[in-house]
């Protein structure tokens, strides 16, 4: 039996998590104004004269404020200097009010009137007459249409990657400090979850006990994830179907949830018994290109190098090539941070500079359709040394929680 893997329970495992939660301070009010400053920054940078933030993460990230969209219009206008100001229904300015941690201006629009009227008099009521105006991009197409026509010609409308995106993904110490101890604290679940394994045990089974388990370490709210089970190891994204446990069978487990606003993402694969020497050779496969990938994590290098390098790996061993399987079907990884997919993309052809302060995962997944799947996922960060592991990687099949060595 693979160590670290069944022996336990569900409940003696819920019972020995502690939360982690008060290790790190979370993100305060003096932090999203540094953030608002840069952005202004980076407008002036790159010749915008106003963004809009829809109720996205986006406007999360710079206010703090976290609200649910719907149909109305709801957000807030980054302008070329001060506080944000703030566009609501009018039956909402009071709640919006009591969340506010940055500026206080709210304008309100009542349920006959045209919201996105209300956003281009808001412009031009501070002299910003024409010019570009950056939309968060998840803006809805209805809002982005009904901007767009009450803007008029005199401006035009851009997407807020160049502006939000770029600034999100290159994360600050604190930011950092949140992501890694969200990691940690999900490595630790991963390897409770791997001792509740038993013969029998459903996926379905796993899965609550992921999600009551990052509950219970402190996380703003249920985890997410998947658990998989032999053949399906081999889908990504998993299978519609719950599995039952059986000797011999490849594990696969991806799951995170979020602390303070941050979110983790680990995948661990091991096999439930003893490893047959496929499933030994495509583990250990994954493991060195998971490595490789690491070594070429450093300042200045193209984003898409990180693929590349993993792909060759995984190639090299007569799997592939591309995105053919038996092999990698995806890119080797994405950025996080308070989304689990953000910017930057580590795919081919993505010519983007790694800079420090950014991170993500690295996760080249070697996919057997028919047989099962493998994937090891950890996320690092660049320093200016090069990369650096949030968690240290699986160090060996026979022991996926062990010290490394």
């Amino acid at each position: 039996m693979t160590r670290g893997v069944g022996g336990s329970t569900a409940e003696a495992e819920l019972a020995g998590l502690r939360s982690r939660r008060d290790e790190v301070a979370p993100i305060g009010t003096e932090e999203r104004e540094r953030r608002v400053e840069r952005a202004q920054a980076r407008m002036r940078e790159v010749g915008v004269e106003a963004m809009w933030l829809d109720a996205s993460t986006n406007l999360e990230y710079f206010t703090g404020i976290r609200h649910k969209r719907t149909e109305r219009l709801i957000g807030a206008l980054i302008l070329p200097s001060g506080e944000p100001v703030y566009l609501a229904p009018a039956f909402e300015a009071e709640k919006l009010a009591a969340m506010l941690s940055i500026g206080s201006e709210i304008r309100v629009w009542e349920e006959d009137e045209d919201p996105y009227a209300l956003l281009a008099s808001t412009l031009r009521d501070r002299q910003i007459a024409r010019g570009t105006v950056a939309l968060d991009e998840h803006t809805p197409f209805h809002a982005a249409d009904g901007i767009r026509e009450a803007a008029g010609p005199e401006f035009r409308l851009t997407p807020a990657a160049g502006i939000a995106s770029h600034l999100r993904a290159r994360k600050t110490p604190a930011e950092l400090a949140l992501t890694g101890l969200a990691m940690r604290a999900t490595v630790e679940i991963q390897a409770a979850a791997a001792r509740i394994l038993h013969e029998g045990i459903t996926t379905t089974e796993v899965q609550a006990f992921i999600a009551e388990a990052h509950r219970a370490a402190g996380f703003d709210a249920a985890g997410f994830g998947i658990a998989l089970f032999g053949e399906a190891t081999a889908y990504p994204h998993g299978v519609p179907h719950p599995q039952t446990l059986r000797e011999g069978d490849m594990v696969l487990m991806d799951c995170g949830g979020s602390m303070h606003g941050y979110v983790s993402d680990i995948t661990r694969s091991y096999v439930f018994g003893e490893p047959t020497a496929r499933q030994r050779e495509i583990w250990d496969l994954q493991h060195a290109a998971q490595a490789a990938a690491f070594e070429a994590a450093r300042p200045g290098a193209p984003c898409g190098a990180i693929d590349e390098v993993a792909r060759g790996v995984i190639e090299a061993a007569g799997l592939g090539p591309g995105y053919a399987v038996p092999g990698l079907p995806h890119r080797t990884g994405h950025g996080v941070g308070m989304d689990v997919h953000e910017e930057p993309y580590f795919v081919r052809g993505n010519a983007l500079p790694l800079e420090v302060g950014m991170t993500g995962s690295i996760e080249p997944t070697i996919c057997l359709y028919g047989e099962f799947g493998v994937r090891l996922e950890d996320h690092f960060h660049v320093t200016d040394e090069g990369a650096a592991w949030h968690t240290p990687p699986s160090p060996r099949l026979d022991d996926p929680f062990g010290p490394p060595g």
